[in-house]
This record gives C-alpha cells, structure tokens and sequence, in this order.
C-alpha cells in the first residue's frame, strides 16, 4: 500500500494533491468493509463489496505516482541508502505495530482456537517474520497466508520490492524504456488474472508471485502518469471523484472477473490517478481529505487483528444479518477512532523520533 502522504512534500514547494490523499482513505475503508463481509458472504456474488481487494491495486498505482513525483528529482542528491532509510521511517513502524497487535489477537482471541501445531516456539518466528515483513507462509489454518499475524501485510512487501527497485532502476529510466516494462507487466498480469479467474492473488504462498505482477504494472502506470503528465483537469472533486472509484469496489462478481479486474486495474484506476491530481478540492473538504489520507495507513495495518476476531466469531455463533450488521457498522467506527489515536499516539512520534535520530547520525 501506498503510504507516502502527498502533503509530507510541500516544504519541497511542490503541489499538494489532496484528493489523492483523500481517495486513498475511501480505499482503505473499501478494504475493511470487504474483509468483514469475505467472512459473511464466502460466495462472493453475493458480496455488495466483493471487489473491494483492489484498493491495493489503486494503492499501488498511486504509489507509483507518489514516489515518482517525491523523489525523481532528487533521489540522486540523498543517494540511494538514505531513500530506504526515509521509507522505512515512514512504513516500519505501523508494520510492526500491526505484527503485535495480530500476536496479542492469536494468543487472546476469547473466540478462536489455535492450532495445536502452533507452538511458544512457531508462534514467536511468525512473530519475528511479521516483523521485519519476511514471508512465512506455515500457518495451514489461516491458508498459508504469507503474513498469518497479519494479513495486509503481505501488499506492503510488495511496497518494499518496487522501492527499492525503483531506488536502483527505474528512476534512472526514461519514459520509453518504463513503456516497454509496462507492456511486459500488462501482459504477466492479464495472464495471472486468466489463470485465475480474477486478481485476488498475492496474499498467499500458493499465488505469492500474483502480488508480484500486480505491483509491478500498478506502480509503473503511476509513475508515468507523472513521467508523462497525465493529468486531466476536471470539476469532479473529492466527492465525485469517491463515488467513480467506489464503483471499481462495488461492481458485480461474475463469471467474466477476469476481464473486468483487468480493465479496472490496466485502464480505470490509472484514469482516476490522473483525474485525483487535476481535479479541484471543493472549499470545506480540505480537513476530510487530509483526514482521510492520514489515516488510510494505520486503519490499513491495524485492522486485520479484529477481522481474525470477527472471523472467529461468525463462524462460532453464526449471528443474524440484523447482528452482523451492526457489528460492522460498530467495528468499522472503533478501527477509524483506533486508527486515528495509533497516527497521533504511535505512528507520528515514532517516525519524528526515527527521522530525528537519522538526521543526527549524518551530522558529522
């Protein structure tokens, strides 16, 4: 997931896209609300939000566009080691927050059962794994997630993959060249949704390399629209800006997933990228939007260890629609007030903290 706020840039002098920090918040709702109703409805048909998992191919493409526009200018002058270190700072430390707060769920979860072959011993190297974001694929109960303490996770190791590789290569490349990886990255990605049936891979050991393909066109498409300047000037705004890319999330299951995933990732939201940074932020909407965007991270990686708690749960005591509603609508709340107080108690501090020290450390 993209996690680099537009507006951490503008001491830099650059614009400040707001509404591409405000969409990226309604993505990261979009992916609460499905992973509550992926435990309720397992037919996705009859899912109102069954698409809501590409919001992390919208994240990617906006990451693509973020990085590109932060950094190509001058990546050269802090070197390639001090950008890791300043995406780190920025991303870490909510990984690890979300690794802790996944082991207190496993261990405490008043609803669940852990497997008996999740020993003091297994537990503490899915912990460390979590950590420091190393695949461990080894829990058969939660399907061999790639991160079982906490699922989303798994985008943010593909975030890691395309920054550094952007670190070492890409920002050196021209448009034409960033074209032609493109093209090749459409392509792995529409076979990968063929052979699917759709694009719901990557969180898992089974379709770990589907992450791989969808990162790698999400994040170039980004980076150039902004290479490219394809940004279309409009009158959407915020508002009417949420509602096209809500229709992505909310679009019917069917038998043709494949291809209509495909147009949405290759096609719509590289338009709604272009669209968010022409568009004009209606007066009033200036405090939602930034709202939005800060906390569309920590809502992302704090989330899924009530998800697991729901999870259990719903198929322990099998609720009523009538129940289950007001549990998502109640549990939806508490994670956007959680998310809030995790950015001003944790995540703020920690990465002044972080950036402080490191500031420190390159004084001679």
């Amino acid at each position: 997931m993209n996690t680099a706020t537009l507006g951490q840039h503008t001491q830099t002098g650059k614009k400040h896209f707001e509404i591409l920090d405000g969409l990226r918040g309604v993505a990261a709702l979009a992916v609460v609300v499905f992973h509550f109703m992926e435990w309720v409805f397992s037919d996705f048909s009859k899912n109102f939000i069954a698409h809501g998992f590409l919001a992390v191919d919208f994240f990617f493409c906006l990451s693509g566009f973020v990085i590109a526009y932060a950094y190509d200018n001058r990546i050269e002058q802090i070197g390639t080691l001090q950008f890791i270190k300043l995406r780190l700072i920025r991303l870490h430390p909510l990984v690890v927050l979300g690794s802790v707060l996944g082991l207190l769920a496993f261990l405490f979860d008043p609803f669940g059962t852990p497997a008996a072959d999740n020993s003091a011993g297994r537990t503490a190297l899915l912990f460390v794994a979590s950590a420091l974001l190393i695949p461990a694929p080894i829990m058969a109960d939660r399907a061999f997630n790639l991160f079982g303490l906490n699922a989303p996770s798994w985008s943010l190791f593909w975030e890691y993959v395309a920054n550094v590789v952007y670190a070492w290569v890409l920002y050196k490349l021209g448009r034409r060249s960033l074209t032609v990886l493109l093209v090749i990255a459409a392509l792995a990605l529409g076979y990968v949704s063929f052979r699917a049936g759709n694009l719901l891979g990557g969180w898992s050991k089974d379709n770990f390399w589907d992450g791989g393909a969808r990162v790698a066109y999400s994040f170039l498409a980004g980076m150039l629209i902004y290479r490219c300047n394809w940004v279309i000037k409009n009158k959407l705004g915020f508002l009417g800006l949420s509602v096209l890319l809500m229709l992505a999330f909310l679009m019917p299951w069917s038998k043709w997933n494949w291809i209509t995933e495909l147009v949405v990732v290759l096609l719509y939201f590289p338009l709604i990228v272009a669209l968010g940074a022409g568009s004009n932020l209606t007066a009033g909407l200036e405090k939602l939007c930034r709202f939005s965007g800060n906390i569309s991270y920590p809502l992302y990686m704090t989330h899924y260890a009530a998800i697991w708690m729901f999870g259990n749960f719903f198929t322990k005591f099998k609720p009523g629609m009538g129940q289950v509603g007001l549990i998502i609508v109640a549990g939806t709340l508490f994670m956007l007030a959680f998310a809030y107080l995790t950015m001003k108690l944790y995540d703020v501090p920690v990465r002044k903290y972080l950036a402080r020290k490191m500031m420190q450390n390159k004084m001679p």
